[in-house]
């Protein structure tokens, strides 16, 4: 039976008692309760007046015996429980609805969904989130009490029943969207390609499931192939082998940036043989001194997908000593290249899978494959200007000083101007600290000088220890520019264990938490350093992915010293759920210190 006919008939077929689906805080979860809870999610659906909240009112009602399709439901669905988002998931689908799975729930995404959705299903704490427009609030729906009792019909595989709303590495979310047909063709070929290395192991994941990625990998494929799937996003590496250390044989579903960070050779030691069946990456390209790293603790090379969320899967490869570097296609997928190098696809996972779809990347075909050579087009204007991203990355990775870079458009005053985020090596922050921030920046700068009409130069500049990443390991756009909030101190990593972070900051004179605080003798207000605490809590901790993480209170809060222009501080972060615990030092001792109450906490 193929796994778009299983996942088509996953909710219409009788639950098996006892056969095991997936796993919550170590105990197993049978087909049974997934289907029971599931369909109070359906239940609660179908309960949705669509005509109230903007849409074409249903022919099937709650009560109704005939549980017609319901085109008209759009309903936005989070959530951190990956069990739970699945039985939401396949509770929506089989009342007709279509998923909408947005990356975060930060006000901005809550407020690009309203008029798309008329609801949101979460395990969130439910809050009204600010905006320039004004409060954002989505009707939130909940399981029903009571299980929907009536009989489903097999999925219709061509109906559109997702849409990932999702930015990306551009600025504003897109809407993009899929059959279901696309998703299970995938599954299919996930299926033939790798069944036989991952039979009998269960899923684990670094990554969420908000994202193609993740919901292939994490969600369907597991379901349809009958492997356990686990509840829990494990937060870090550390925790990932914590637990490969125990337990059953796993498959693990991570990304670049979880892989490129693994601990080093004394502080881990490698997972035992046997314990691993795969660990899968994708979501961006995995540096190559990374790939050492991973058959060192692993016992293997990370199986690379490349796809991207127009086109899902696409190829793969696993550089294993000995095996070539380039890409094999998934099963069904047909590629070739243009003139220009541009590699060019048709497969079941696209909308039409009788056209060719041109991708945005250059490639070179091998016997074997295609090598990627970069993307196609990366050419943005500035001032009329025409300039090419792409040549500046590549300068300025040649300095030495960088291990990975963004170059983007960002609005500043009313017109566009390139912005630079550079995750700076250990030679680049010794040249930083050498020469200063200002005189590092125009360094950098002279170097492109060459290539670019002075006009089109970069004019923001930000130094990292990490690039910023979302749930699924991607950097967006939106990210980056919210290093360049003028209300952000300077931010450069000192420490980092699972659960705690310690962080160096520059507390620059001209933030404008200054401003009128105090006229002559400038002091930073405390509202502003527990306004820090949170901002870069969200940032480097494993908090819930929401716009707010559910603060109720501050105990022990003492401000015992106080902070002014000029001065370096180190804030340390603790996250023991359900308390946050930070303390500021600088080199005249502790200044402030206090723990954060909160709800919603990943653990």
């Amino acid at each position: 039976m193929s796994m778009l006919t299983t996942l088509c008939a996953l909710m219409s077929a009788p639950p098996r008692p006892g056969h095991p689906v997936a796993r919550r805080a170590g105990a197993l979860i049978d087909e049974a309760a997934f289907h029971a809870r599931a369909r109070r999610w359906a239940a609660a659906f179908m309960a949705i007046d669509v005509d109230r909240d903007g849409g074409d009112a249903p022919d099937g009602r709650a009560g109704n015996a005939d549980p017609a399709p319901r085109a008209t439901l759009q309903v936005a669905l989070h959530f951190e429980d990956t069990v739970e988002f699945a039985a939401a998931l396949f509770g929506l689908w089989v009342v007709g609805g279509t998923a909408w799975l947005p990356g975060d729930l930060q006000p901005a995404t809550l407020q690009a969904l309203q008029g798309r959705v008329s609801a949101l299903a979460s395990d969130a704490p439910s809050t009204a989130s600010p905006t320039a427009a004004g409060p954002v609030s989505l009707r939130r729906v909940e399981a029903a009490d009571q299980p929907d009792v009536r009989a489903f019909p097999p999925l219709d595989a061509e109906a559109e029943r997702l849409v990932l709303f999702t930015s990306g590495s551009t600025g504003q979310p897109s809407a993009i969207p899929k059959r279901l047909r696309e998703l299970f063709a995938e599954v299919d070929a996930l299926e033939q390609a790798f069944a036989d290395r991952v039979d009998g192991a269960e899923v684990l994941g670094l990554v969420s499931h908000q994202h193609i990625y993740g919901l292939l990998y994490r969600v369907l494929w597991p379901l349809a192939a009958g492997r356990v799937l686990h509840a829990e996003r494990l937060p870090y590496i550390e925790t990932l082998l914590a637990a490969l250390r125990d337990g059953p044989r796993f498959v693990v579903i991570a990304s670049p940036a979880h892989l490129k960070r693994l601990p080093p050779r004394d502080s881990a030691p490698s997972v035992e043989a046997g314990r691993l069946a795969l660990v899968f990456s994708s979501g961006g390209p995995l540096p190559d001194d990374a790939v050492p790293d991973c058959r060192r603790l692993f016992g293997q090379a990370p199986l690379e997908v490349y796809g991207s969320s127009e086109t899902g899967g696409v190829a793969w490869r696993q550089r294993n000593a000995g095996a070539p570097a380039t890409w094999t296609a998934l099963p069904g997928i047909e590629w070739q290249a243009d003139d220009a190098g541009t590699l060019r696809i048709r497969s079941r996972h696209l909308p039409d899978p009788t056209a060719w779809f041109e991708s945005a990347d250059r490639v070179r075909l091998t016997a074997e494959g295609f090598e990627l050579l970069g993307r196609a087009d990366r050419i943005v204007k500035i001032e009329g200007k025409r300039v090419s991203l792409q040549t500046i990355e590549t300068v300025l990775r040649a300095s030495g000083w960088i291990d990975d870079l963004r170059v983007f458009v960002i609005d500043a005053s009313a017109r566009e101007q390139l912005a630079v985020v550079a995750q700076l090596n250990e030679a680049g922050w010794a040249e930083h600290d050498a020469q200063g921030k200002a005189a590092f920046a125009q360094a950098l700068r002279a170097r492109i000088e060459p290539h670019l009409e002075r006009i089109a130069l970069p004019r923001r500049w930000r130094f990292v220890s990490q690039l910023p990443v979302n749930t699924q390991g991607k950097v967006t756009v939106a990210a980056l520019t919210r290093l360049f909030d003028p209300r952000r101190p300077g931010v450069r990593l000192v420490a980092s264990s699972p659960g705690e972070v310690t962080l160096r900051l520059q507390v620059d004179a001209t933030l404008p938490q200054f401003d009128g605080h105090f006229p002559g003798h400038p002091i930073l207000p405390g509202v502003a350093q527990l306004d820090w605490v949170m901002l870069l809590a969200r940032e480097w901790l494993p908090l819930q992915p929401l716009a707010q993480a559910g603060f109720t209170g501050i105990d022990h809060l003492k401000f015992q010293q106080v902070i002014t222009p000029g001065m370096t501080l180190e804030l340390t972060l603790s996250l023991a759920a359900p308390l946050l615990s930070f303390s500021y030092r600088s080199a005249a001792g502790l200044h402030a210190a206090g723990k954060f109450r909160l709800e919603g906490t990943a653990a």
